[in-house]
C-alpha cells in the first residue's frame, strides 16, 4: 500500500462546496465543460464537426479516472496532453483543443475556479457580517471596560466592540465585491496572446476568432477579459485575489484574538460543546480552540500572500511555467484556508456566550480609572489647567493602582481622592455625578452599532439567502 499525504485544509476544515471547486476531479470536469463550450462555439461559427461528436463528449464528461490520467501523464510528462488523450479516448473522437494551447485551457479554467471560489467566499462573508450584526445588537448596551494597549481605558459596550471588528470586515467585503465585479479573464488568446491559431482555423477571419472568445467568456461567466495579454495572465491578478482574501480575514482574525483574550479573563466563551475536551492533562480547561484556529488560518493567508507577491512582476516575456508549482499550492490552499476561516468564524458566532456577572465585576473594578478622562474635561471646564489637572489625576491613579495591586486597598477609592484635590477645582458632588453617570457614558457607541447593523442589512438584501448560511461540522 502506498502512503498518501492528505491536504489538511481540504480534509479537516473546508466545506464540500469549496472542495468541489478545487478537487482534481472537479477541475477535470470544468476543463471538459470548457472544451465542449469551445467546440460548440467553433461549430456555431462554421468549423465543421461530424454529427454526434459533441454529444459523445458530453456523454463521458463525468467519467473521471484520475489514476488513468496520471498513468498517461507519466508517459507524456505533460498534464494537459494526458487529459486530452483521456477525454478523446472516452468519447471516441479527436475534436477538442483545436487551435488551443495548454494555457488557453489551464489559465481560463483556473480563473473560473478562482471566480467561483470568490463568489463562495462572498456569500459566506455576508453570513459572517449578519452574525456579527446580530451579536452587536444583542449586546448593544452592555457596558464593558474597553482596553487600549490591553490596559483598561474607557467605557464602551460589548456590542460596540463586536461592531468594531464587523466594520473592518465590512470594509474588506467592499474590496471583495469590487474584485468580483472586475475580475478579468485571459480569454482564448493562443500560444503568445495573438489568437494566431484560432484565426488560422477560421481561414484568417479574426472577427470569428474574436467572436469565439466572446462565446467562451459567456460560458465562463466572468465579467470582463484582458485585451493585450501573453500566454499567461498577469500574476498581479493572483496577488490582488490573495490580498483581498487576506484583508477579508483580518476582521475575523482580530475578533478571534480579542475573544481569546476575553475568554482568558472569563468574560466570554466561544462555546464548549457537550463531550468536548479542552486538555488531555488538565480536565478543567475550556480553551478557545476555534478562535485560535481562525488566527492560524490568517497566518496561512499571509504566507500565501507572500507567495503571490513573489510571482507578481516576475513574468518573462509572454510567459513561462516557473510560477506553476507555486500557484498549484497557493491558489487552492488560499481558498481552502479562507473557507475554513469563514466556516469556523460562523461556528464561533453561533455558539459564543458572554458572562454578564464577570463583565460587570471587571467594570466595577476599573470604572474610576475609566472615568479619568471625563474628570479631566470637567476640571478644565471648571478652570484648571489641562496639564496640571492631568498630572494630579495621574498621581492619584497610579497611587490607587499600586494600593490595589499590593492588597492594601480593597475597593477603588480614586474618585474620593480626586474630589478633595484642590488642583482640580471640582466639588464632591460633581465627582459623584461623574461616577453615577459613568457606566452609561459610552458616547455614541449604541448609534455606531445601529449604523453598522443597518449597513449589513442592506448588504444582505443584495444577496438573498446568504445571511442564513449554516456552517458544516468543523473539527
Amino acid at each position: 500500500m502506498i502512503d498518501t499525504v492528505p491536504n489538511v485544509l481540504a480534509e479537516r476544515y473546508a466545506s464540500p462546496a469549496m472542495r468541489a471547486i478545487w478537487s482534481p476531479e472537479g477541475k477535470v470536469r470544468m476543463e471538459r465543460d470548457y472544451w465542449i463550450a469551445v467546440m460548440k462555439g467553433q461549430a456555431a461559427l462554421g468549423i465543421p464537426l461530424p454529427d454526434g461528436v459533441i454529444e459523445a463528449y458530453e456523454a463521458v464528461r463525468d467519467q473521471v479516472d484520475m489514476a488513468s490520467i496520471m498513468e498517461r501523464e507519466r508517459v507524456t510528462r505533460h498534464d494537459v496532453k494526458a487529459r486530452i488523450e483521456e477525454f478523446c479516448d472516452l468519447a471516441g473522437h479527436e475534436h477538442i483543443h483545436k487551435g488551443m494551447t495548454s494555457r488557453d485551457l489551464t489559465e481560463n479554467v483556473e480563473q473560473l475556479q478562482v471566480f467561483r471560489s470568490l463568489q463562495e467566499v462572498r456569500n459566506k462573508s455576508v453570513a459572517v457580517l449578519a452574525r456579527l450584526s446580530r451579536r452587536a445588537m444583542q449586546y448593544r448596551d452592555m457596558p464593558l471596560a474597553a482596553r487600549t494597549h490591553n490596559v483598561a481605558a474607557q467605557v464602551t459596550t460589548m456590542g460596540k466592540r463586536i461592531a468594531m471588528f464587523g466594520q473592518e470586515t465590512l470594509s474588506a467585503f467592499r474590496s471583495l465585491e469590487s474584485l468580483i465585479g472586475s475580475y478579468p479573464a485571459r480569454g482564448l488568446k493562443g500560444a503568445v496572446g495573438t489568437r494566431l491559431d484560432q484565426i488560422s482555423l477560421f481561414d484568417g477571419d479574426a472577427a470569428k476568432a474574436s467572436a469565439l472568445e466572446d462565446a467562451v467568456l459567456k460560458h465562463l461567466g466572468l465579467p470582463v477579459s484582458l485585451n493585450a495579454v501573453g500566454q499567461v495572465y498577469p500574476r498581479s491578478v493572483d496577488l490582488r485575489v490573495v490580498s483581498v482574501l487576506c484583508e477579508l480575514a483580518s476582521g475575523p482574525a482580530s475578533f478571534a484574538r480579542t475573544w481569546r483574550l476575553m475568554a482568558g479573563h472569563e468574560l466570554v466563551t466561544e462555546g464548549f460543546a457537550k463531550g468536548q475536551v479542552g486538555s488531555s492533562a488538565m480536565p478543567h480547561k475550556m480553551n478557545s480552540r476555534s478562535c485560535e484556529r481562525i488566527d492560524g488560518f490568517h497566518v496561512l493567508l499571509k504566507g500565501y500572500l507572500a507567495m503571490a507577491a513573489g510571482l507578481a512582476g516576475d513574468q518573462w516575456n509572454e510567459g513561462d511555467v516557473s510560477c506553476s508549482v507555486v500557484r498549484r499550492v497557493m491558489l487552492p490552499d488560499a481558498f481552502l484556508a479562507m473557507d475554513g476561516l469563514l466556516e469556523t468564524t460562523l461556528t464561533v458566532l453561533d455558539q459564543l456566550d458572554v458572562f454578564d456577572a464577570v463583565v460587570e465585576s471587571e467594570l466595577r473594578r476599573y470604572l474610576p480609572f475609566l472615568l479619568t478622562t471625563t474628570v479631566l474635561m470637567e476640571a478644565v471646564k471648571a478652570g484648571a489647567g489641562r496639564e496640571a489637572a492631568h498630572e494630579a489625576i495621574k498621581e492619584h491613579a497610579v497611587a490607587v493602582a499600586k494600593d490595589l495591586r499590593s492588597g492594601s486597598l480593597i475597593q477603588n477609592d480614586l474618585m474620593d481622592r480626586l474630589a478633595v484635590d484642590d488642583r482640580l477645582s471640582l466639588t464632591a458632588e460633581g465627582v459623584a455625578k461623574i461616577m453615577e453617570q459613568g457606566r452609561a457614558n459610552t458616547g455614541d457607541a449604541g448609534e455606531q452599532v445601529d449604523a453598522f447593523a443597518e449597513t449589513v442589512r442592506e448588504v444582505g438584501n443584495r444577496y438573498p439567502g446568504a445571511s442564513e448560511y449554516t456552517p458544516g461540522a468543523i473539527l
